[in-house]
C-alpha cells in the first residue's frame, strides 16, 4: 500500500470498505441470499431451500450453461486469435495506421452492445451469409463485442517487449515465422491468458445483443437468467445468475493458474 503511516492505512482501509461493501459485496450477497430462499417478504428472506440450485444444474437450465460455456469458449477463441494478429501486424504499421485499427476496434465498445447486436443481425440475416436462427450468428456477435479487449491487451504487451530479443534472433539467422513462435508468442502468453480470460468472461455475461439474436435451441443462461426475473421468478433466477458467476470464476482461476505457469516460463 502507497499509504505509510497507521492513520493513512486505516482511512484508506475505511473508504474502501464504504465503497466496496454496499457497491459490490452486498448485491452478491443479496443474491446469493435470494437463490436460498422461497420468498422475501420482509427484511430477510424466508423459507431456506436448495430446490432453485437442483433447478438451475438440470434440464434446460444446465443445457443454457453448457450454451454460454462453448459460446464464451469459441468467441474467446476466435477473439483472442484476431486480436493477437491485429495487434502483432500493428507493429509493421506507421503511427497514422495504428491509431486507424485501434479506432477500429474499439468501435464496438464504443457503441451500445445492442447497436452491435442489430448490426450483425442486419448483416447475416440475408444471402450470401444467412446466419440467422444458427449459433453462429450469436458466437459473432460475442467476437466482436470482445475482440477489442484482446486486441488492447495484447498491444499493451507488445508495447513492452524488448525489441533486442527479436533482433538478435534475426541477426542470428531466425526467419521472421521461428521468431514469432520461438520468441514472440512465448514471451507474450501471460498477457494472452489474461486477454483469454476478459474475453471468456464478458462474453458469459453478454445479454444486450445476445437477446436480438439467439435461436430457440441456442439459449445462453444470460438470457435465462432475464427470462425468469422478467416473470417473477426472482428466486430461481437468482440460482441461476449465482451458477453463472460461479461458473466463470471457476474457468478464471483455471486460466490464471496456466497464466501464472506461463510467467515462470
Amino acid at each position: 500500500m502507497l499509504v505509510h503511516s497507521r492513520a493513512g492505512r486505516a482511512a484508506a482501509w475505511a473508504v474502501f470498505l464504504v465503497l466496496f461493501l454496499p457497491l459490490f459485496a452486498l448485491p452478491l450477497v443479496v443474491i446469493l441470499a435470494a437463490s436460498l430462499a422461497t420468498s422475501w417478504s420482509g427484511t430477510l428472506p424466508s423459507g431456506p431451500t436448495t430446490e432453485h440450485y437442483a433447478a438451475a444444474l438440470r434440464g434446460d437450465a444446465l443445457d443454457a450453461l453448457t450454451t454460454s460455456l462453448l459460446t464464451a469458449a469459441a468467441a474467446s477463441a476466435l477473439a483472442l486469435t484476431l486480436g493477437t494478429w491485429a495487434a502483432l501486424s500493428a507493429t509493421a504499421l506507421g503511427r497514422r495506421g495504428r491509431r486507424v485499427l485501434d479506432a477500429l476496434f474499439m468501435l464496438p465498445v464504443a457503441v451500445p452492445t445492442v447497436v452491435v447486436g442489430l448490426a450483425v443481425l442486419v448483416a447475416y440475416s440475408t444471402p450470401p451469409l444467412l446466419l440467422n436462427g444458427t449459433p453462429s450468428i450469436v458466437v459473432i456477435a460475442h467476437t466482436v463485442l470482445v475482440t477489442a479487449f484482446a486486441y488492447q491487451s495484447v498491444t499493451a504487451a507488445e508495447a513492452r517487449l524488448d525489441p533486442a530479443l527479436a533482433q538478435a534472433a534475426a541477426g542470428l539467422g531466425a526467419r521472421p515465422g521461428y521468431v514469432l513462435w520461438r520468441i514472440r508468442l512465448p514471451l507474450l502468453l501471460p498477457s494472452l491468458g489474461a486477454a483469454a480470460g476478459l474475453c471468456f468472461a464478458l462474453s458469459m455475461g453478454e445479454l444486450s445483443a445476445t437477446v436480438m439474436l439467439y435461436p430457440p435451441h441456442w439459449t445462453p443462461l444470460p438470457v435465462r437468467v432475464f427470462a425468469a426475473t422478467d416473470r417473477g421468478a426472482l428466486m430461481a433466477g437468482s440460482a441461476l445468475a449465482v451458477v453463472l458467476m460461479a461458473t466463470t470464476l471457476l474457468v478464471l482461476l483455471a486460466v490464471s493458474r496456466v497464466r501464472t505457469r506461463a510467467s515462470y516460463r
